[in-house]
């Protein structure tokens, strides 16, 4: 009796270690943004899988990302009130031309009106969004923004006039993009109407986030074939099972 119960001790005890490595592992680590973890937590294989873009992937087959099981693709269109990606009118037509579902998004700055940065969006990106993904405007932190962040009163009355300039040109309302942070911070309660694409790269959003979300952005440093010439990861996301991309097509 005294080995059996020795054996049940020892097996006991390294159980427990097993445990707190693994919880070290898994929930420390990712929280600390040392692991990605989250690809655990996607069924890629069933799930509707999306892509998003800019001139940092360089030279993008929009087919190949197709043969990979990519559903939708973002294609990064502005930068604040005068940048144009430079890859924007290569990617916007060659995802038309292979009939892949695409859409486009603006980075939103925090140091211009939202009325100059819709007029550079519209500018841009033009009339020609019917059948494609609603338009999105990508708020996050840049440069030195998440340790001196922008106050929270200019950053909604910007952001609601670049919206709703939007909404009038395209007669939609736009897709958010942002990080669990920037919604908290900002996002919440002031644009409920809209919806949602969350990042959430390190942990599963469902962890850190409570409210309705049409995508999940789960990892940005995804590998695919099909972009040469530049950045060797790519963002990939993830559509709400409990929702349509057919909900997310301007018609």
């Amino acid at each position: 009796m005294k080995k059996v119960f020795k054996i049940v001790i020892i097996t006991l005890i390294i159980l427990v270690i097993i445990l707190v490595t693994l919880y070290f592992t898994v929930f420390i680590l990712a929280k600390q943004k040392k692991i990605f973890i989250n690809k655990w937590f996607v069924d890629e294989k069933n799930s509707t899988i999306g892509v998003d873009v800019s001139s940092y992937q360089a030279n993008i087959d929009m087919n190949k990302l197709k043969e990979q099981n990519i559903k939708f693709i973002y294609i990064k269109a502005t930068e604040g009130s005068k940048a144009k990606d430079d890859k924007f009118d290569e990617n916007w037509k060659n995802a038309k031309n292979a009939e892949l579902l695409s859409g486009a998004y603006h980075f939103f700055s925090y140091d211009s009106e939202g009325r100059t940065q819709a007029e550079n969006f519209i500018k841009t990106v033009g009339n020609d969004i019917k059948e494609r993904l609603l338009p999105v405007v990508d708020v996050e932190y840049y440069g030195d923004k998440e340790q001196n962040p922008p106050n929270k009163e200019d950053v909604v009355r910007e952001l609601k006039v670049f919206l709703e300039m939007l909404e009038k040109e395209y007669q939609v309302k736009p897709l958010i993009y942002t990080r669990t942070d920037i919604y908290d911070k900002y996002i919440k309660g002031q644009f409920d109407e809209y919806k949602k694409w969350i990042a959430s790269v390190y942990t599963p959003l469902s962890w850190n986030y409570k409210d309705d979300w049409y995508i999940w952005q789960y990892l940005n440093k995804g590998k695919l074939n099909g972009y040469t010439g530049g950045e060797k990861y790519i963002d990939l996301n993830i559509l709400n099972k409990d929702k349509k991309i057919e909900d997310l097509v301007v018609k």
